[in-house]
Formats: structure tokens, C-alpha cells, sequence
């Protein structure tokens, strides 16, 4: 099991990582970052990215899906940003927030290792 700074760390290790958050989607607060630029700044991401966890967790449960989301993929012209909520019983209303330089990322790739932190990581 990793920590919260060894799962940022590692995915900050997946080809192409701009910047990485876990979040609580509660409350809208990143529980932890690493990464970002002077001009991307990952709180104000977390925060706002927090609106299209709680819009999708709304529209499951009024569909009565019954099921999951393994992740939320939102792509720019040059980025891919990868919302992946925490599945485990500890990070209930916690999700990691990916964003990735779409030019150097592989995507399958960034999903496949994002899953793995979040399957690693113990809150």
C-alpha cells in the first residue's frame, strides 16, 4: 500500500504528467498535489473538477446505474485530463485528477498506471 505522497509521486512518473491531485470531492480541497505550472494551478483544478465528479455521481443515481465509474477522460487540444475516483473503502469521496502534455502521453498507458495507483493507494 502507498501513501498519499507516493502515489502522487508515482504517477508523476506516468509519460506525459503535467500535474496530479487527490481530492476530496466533498469538499472540493486537494488532500495533495504535485506538480503544475505557474500558469496551470492544481488546486483551482481540483476544485473545479470536483463539479464533474458530483454532476456524474448525480446523473448515475438518478439513472440507477448501479455501477462504478473507473474514470472520466476530458480531452483538450493539447491535454488529456484523467479523473479517477478511489474505489477503496478509505478513499470513499476521494479522486485522483491526472492532467497530461496530450503530445508525450499515451493514454491507454497513462489509464492502465493511473489505475494502479489508485489500486496502491492507502488514505
Amino acid at each position: 500500500m502507498a501513501s498519499v505522497d507516493t502515489a502522487l509521486k508515482e504517477a508523476m512518473t506516468i509519460e506525459g504528467s503535467i500535474g496530479v491531485a487527490l481530492v476530496d470531492y466533498n469538499s472540493g480541497m486537494a488532500l495533495g498535489t504535485l506538480g503544475g505550472t505557474k500558469d496551470f494551478d492544481l488546486n483551482v483544478a481540483a476544485a473545479g473538477n470536483t463539479d464533474v465528479v458530483r454532476a456524474k455521481m448525480r446523473t448515475m443515481e438518478m439513472l440507477n446505474l448501479g455501477d462504478n465509474i473507473e474514470d472520466i477522460l476530458i480531452t483538450l487540444r493539447h491535454q488529456y485530463h484523467l479523473i479517477r475516483p478511489v474505489q477503496s473503502r478509505s478513499g470513499k469521496g476521494l479522486f485522483l485528477y491526472l492532467s497530461l502534455d496530450r503530445g508525450r502521453a499515451n493514454l491507454a498507458m497513462a489509464r492502465h498506471m493511473l489505475s494502479r495507483v489508485e489500486n496502491d493507494l492507502e488514505v
